[in-house]
């Protein structure tokens, strides 16, 4: 494929960050033995993540604004372009050594997401996605959900928090009344990868909520680009800023959807 302009910004942003992100990821291993662990030192490789990413797409586009994890929100000048950044998607995983996480950022226009890039690179996948041009891996190979139509032989995965609220009690019951109904629940720990790997086929449908408009902006449009559909819980067209998402291809997203709706 050929990259727009802007994506290239958005590719080489995220991928010079992978890089610090990869070597900050050598070193985690060795700090798990040690008795302070690891927890402060992966916040400052998320941080010199997010670091890298704003000042390349600063010094590409400096007028745009910024929503990111870590830093917030940063005004921009035009008015109609913002950044969403989640510089260490799987920060969790990251901790504990775990080789999935993602450097993740979407380009909201008019608000509406134009363009995404979610690239995890201990595997080196670099997802890409523009409105109106498909979503692509590795600029290779032009992506698509999965075909199945039954939700008996769908794979899905969701997030399952351990916060002791409410949401968490209603969360445990959608497992044990969906798991009997799929043919298995999937838990990554990135809801980019996640989103990403539902855009390529991996897996058949997702549903999480509790979601920040980071972790559901780059993943929103490569699920759309890709020929799936997203809501949220109420059957909505899939928002950044509700929180939740239910996606999938045209016939499990409506069959997943419908199993949560009829769980109190």
């Amino acid at each position: 494929m050929a990259r727009s302009a802007i994506l290239n910004v958005m590719v080489n942003a995220a991928i010079k960050a992978g890089k610090s992100l990869t070597k900050d990821f050598s070193e985690v291993e060795n700090l798990q033995v040690s008795r302070k662990g690891p927890a402060d030192f992966v916040s400052k490789a998320d941080l010199r993540a997010e670091q890298i990413v704003y000042d390349e797409l600063l010094k590409a586009r400096p007028t745009y604004a910024f929503l990111m994890e870590e830093g917030g929100e940063v005004a921009g000048t035009d008015g109609q372009h913002r950044w969403l950044i989640d510089p260490l998607d799987g920060t969790t995983n990251f901790l504990h050594s775990i080789p999935l996480f993602a450097v993740a950022i979407a380009l909201e226009r008019a608000n509406e997401i134009v363009a995404s890039v979610i690239y995890n690179p201990v595997m080196d996948e670099l997802y890409t996605a523009e409105k109106g041009g498909g979503t692509w891996l590795n600029d290779r190979k032009r992506l698509r959900v999965a075909g199945r139509k039954s939700l008996a032989d769908a794979v899905i995965c969701t997030g399952i928090k351990t916060q002791g609220t409410a949401n968490d009690a209603l969360q445990l019951r959608q497992l044990a009344h969906i798991n009997p109904a799929v043919a298995g629940i999937r838990r990554s720990g990135s809801i980019s990868v996640d989103m990403a790997w539902l855009a390529s086929g991996r897996y058949d449908a997702i549903w999480e909520a509790g979601l920040a408009p980071w972790d559901v902006a780059p993943g929103l449009l490569m699920v759309k680009e890709a020929g799936g559909f997203v809501s949220d819980y109420a059957g909505s067209p899939g928002s950044v800023w509700n929180g939740q998402v239910v996606a999938g291809n045209e016939s499990i997203q409506a069959a997943l959807l419908k199993q949560l709706r009829s769980i109190q």
